[in-house]
């Protein structure tokens, strides 16, 4: 009787040491909050998406006629003070125009009438003060189609790392509110997360700027850079 009893009782003095250890690895309390922090600061760089569209009866002519106005546009640029690094080609279509006609069929009938050609140039302006001068001259040397603006800013660094420290503050403040009401305080931290949220751009329609005689009024205002973190902190 007593041998079969013994390896039972050996099986159990294993198994205490087993869950005491278990219960040693339990994760410490814990509560997790998130933080929110903004930082403005003025653009100093405008993006610009300027499109020239010429149509003629055949390809060729579309294209020869959208190639001289592209390169006039091209020269005001550069006359205003872009250099060609901030100059870039961004797409040529060539697409056919139709002129659809019912017959009495049902069927329809297409006759083509002429080639469209567009080329979209996107420009950066390191000088904003000059953006509402480089819009006009460029509408009124031949863009004519589409377009866009952005203010932005060439190194954010600055502003993002302020408004990461604010949302870091937030975080901290609402951990230390929340611990006060539970009657408890708050240790180490034990994780942080963030997320970076850019400013939206600015859309302008170029059509908008042909009925402007003297340059383009144009309003940069200040970009606002917001950083959301989120903090896991130990609690004592």
């Amino acid at each position: 009787m007593t041998r079969h009893l013994l390896p039972l009782a050996l099986a159990a003095a294993i198994a205490f040491p087993a869950v005491a250890g278990a219960a040693d690895t339990q994760p410490p309390p814990r509560i997790v909050v998130s933080g929110e922090g903004e930082a403005t600061v003025a653009p100093d760089l405008a993006l610009l998406t300027l499109s020239v569209m010429r149509e003629a009866k055949t390809a060729r002519a579309a294209l020869d006629a959208n190639n001289d106005a592209m390169a006039a546009v091209i020269a005001a640029m550069k006359s205003s003070g872009i250099k060609d690094r901030d100059l870039q080609t961004a797409g040529i279509q060539i697409n056919p125009r139709y002129n659809y006609t019912n017959k009495p069929d049902g069927s329809q009938e297409a006759e083509l009438i002429a080639y469209q050609v567009t080329n979209t140039l996107s420009v950066r302006v390191r000088d904003v003060d000059k953006t509402g001068e480089i819009l006009d001259k460029a509408v009124s040397l031949g863009v004519n189609q589409g377009g866009g603006i952005t203010f932005t800013n060439d190194n954010p660094a600055a502003t993002v790392t302020e408004a990461r420290k604010k949302a870091v503050a937030d975080a901290m403040a609402k951990a230390k509110t929340l611990a006060e009401a539970a009657g408890v305080s708050i240790g180490r931290v034990l994780e942080i997360t963030d997320q970076n949220i850019a400013p939206a751009p600015m859309p302008i329609n170029a059509k908008a700027f042909d009925v402007q005689r003297a340059s383009v009024p144009v309003q940069a205002g200040e970009n606002s850079y917001t950083v959301q973190v989120t903090v896991t902190f130990e609690l004592k």
